[in-house]
């Protein structure tokens, strides 16, 4: 049985519990703020590639709550150790965009602690819904998940180490 929220902010959900983990979404962040100019960018644009990556097929459709909390937790904490280790390795001009990348990334996955813990989500009723329904999960997909993890580190360490070689007008820069 999932976790629900009140029920004016409660998202048509299946019996089973529906969660996405949030490793891959802060690395795609991290990639993201590592391209960015302008944190405010890096934001926004990390923000849209959550719900784009949601989208994608990916490992999921947990049995119980109980499961999902087994693999979460660990997730959450590689999350953020993840988004420590990138900011530390983020040139100094760089930091604030690939933070904010990193966070606009994983900002959207907020309604699932404290749906967990306080029992509700921050989120309007419709934009938790919506993150719902365009979820793509599947069971034994894991693999796939750890593969897409390690190729978008190397692609967010390979652009952090590059010099800043974007002009004024790029697209993520403005």
């Amino acid at each position: 049985m999932p976790v629900a929220s009140p029920p004016h902010n409660r998202a048509a959900r299946s019996h089973t519990v529906i969660r996405v983990l949030l490793t891959n979404h802060v690395l795609s962040g991290a990639l993201i703020g590592a391209l960015a100019r302008r944190p405010a960018a890096a934001f926004a644009a990390g923000a849209a590639s959550h719900f784009a990556l949601d989208a994608v097929p990916h490992w999921g459709d947990w049995a119980s709550t109980r499961h999902f909390l087994r693999v979460a937790v660990p997730d959450g904490l590689i999350s953020l150790a993840v988004m420590g280790a990138i900011a530390a390795l983020a040139p100094a001009e760089r930091r604030p965009a690939v933070v904010a990348g990193m966070t606009g990334a994983a900002l959207p996955d907020i309604e699932k602690p404290t749906t967990l813990w306080f029992g509700w989500s921050p989120f309007p009723a419709a934009v938790d819904r919506f993150h719902v329904r365009i979820q793509r999960e599947a069971a034994g997909r894991a693999p796939l998940e750890l593969l897409a993890a390690g190729g978008l580190a190397v692609a967010a360490l390979t652009a952090l180490r590059r010099p800043a070689a974007y002009g004024r007008g790029s697209a993520c820069g403005g």
